[in-house]
């Protein structure tokens, strides 16, 4: 049996990972794909050697805490594609770790798909030289990508953004509010964290002081969309001033956010999908100091949401 090594380290990407596991497997049902991911990829036949979780880590200082259990994940995940029959590999966002990955692969000759590029448009363009020794294809999800990479004489295809087609409601807004409790009279704010545990710690303090002054001059209630790997235990200890106002949900994030009223998001996907489904949408992200001054010196662009981004103009508020 051929085994394909697929890795993602974060909600979104893990998103893809378990689409893509699935389609492929209905052209080559006899294919096993191991390595990093979630439940969903899980759902899809993929064999975890280690959950997600254990590499969702944002901000410069945040990773350097993590470096010995990052190094001991990236060579276990070289030994197993040693001890199988690897045919190739598909390695989803996360540059700092994949790219790794991606060196010590290409030394046993195993070929590497790369879905979703790094954001070398917004800082360490120098990637492209990593990328281009390392990497047999850059699959890419912006149109504006496709050009950088032809100019540099990179193998890469434009296929889309996988949201375009992903992002829609399967539930009215009448049976969703039934479902959760939601008074159909009062004014509905989603609030979205991010989906890593650091920023649940730096964003969900701010998000209910945010929540606070809010309720002061509005009658609302807000939903709490959490990502599968948080657990409510995660955020209970933040939320207790606000618990009597608060929906918190894993699932639905679709309904959640088209039919709020509002959306508060950090950076991110989320963004893009808020802004696909039409809702009014806040922007914010918050690092630890350290992170923040070096990325500030580091990055190069004057937008930090993809939807301004995308808009080449700011479009929507942006709260750094």
């Amino acid at each position: 049996m051929k085994s394909i090594l697929i890795t993602a380290c974060e909600s979104s990407a893990e998103k893809y990972g378990a689409e893509l596991a699935r389609e492929f497997k209905k052209l080559y049902p006899e294919v096993h794909f191991f390595g990093i991911g979630g439940k969903q990829m899980q759902k899809q036949g993929t064999e975890l050697l280690y959950p997600m979780q254990k590499l969702s880590l944002i901000g410069i200082f945040e990773v350097f805490l993590y470096i010995p259990r990052i190094l001991k994940i990236l060579n276990k995940t070289i030994k197993e594609t040693k001890k199988r029959n690897t045919a190739g590999a598909v390695l989803i966002d996360a540059p700092d770790f994949n790219l790794r990955i991606a060196r010590k692969l290409k030394r046993q000759s195993i070929p590497v798909l790369y879905y979703v590029s790094p954001t070398i448009w917004a800082w360490r363009k120098n990637r492209l030289k990593t990328i281009k020794k390392y990497i047999n294809k850059m699959m890419l999800i912006f149109p504006f990508e496709e050009k950088i990479y032809k100019e540099k004489q990179i193998p890469a295809v434009f296929i889309g953004h996988p949201l375009i087609k992903k992002t829609r409601t399967s539930m009215t807004k009448q049976d969703f509010f039934e479902k959760y409790g939601i008074n159909n009279k009062k004014r509905l704010i989603t609030l979205l964290p991010g989906s890593r545990k650091s920023e649940i710690r730096n964003h969900l303090p701010v998000l209910v002081e945010a929540a606070k002054k809010i309720k002061t001059k509005y009658d609302c209630q807000f939903i709490l969309k959490l990502s599968e790997n948080i657990e409510r235990k995660d955020v209970a200890k933040y939320l207790s001033s606000l618990l009597s106002s608060v929906t918190i949900l894993s699932q639905d994030g679709c309904e959640s956010m088209a039919y709020s009223d509002l959306v508060l998001s950090s950076c991110g996907t989320a963004n893009l999908e808020t802004a696909l489904l039409g809702t009014p949408l806040i922007s914010f992200y918050k690092l630890s100091p350290l992170s923040y001054h070096m990325g500030r010196r580091m990055v190069k662009i004057e937008h930090f949401s993809i939807v301004n981004i995308l808009a080449g103009k700011k479009v929507i508020p942006e709260l750094i």
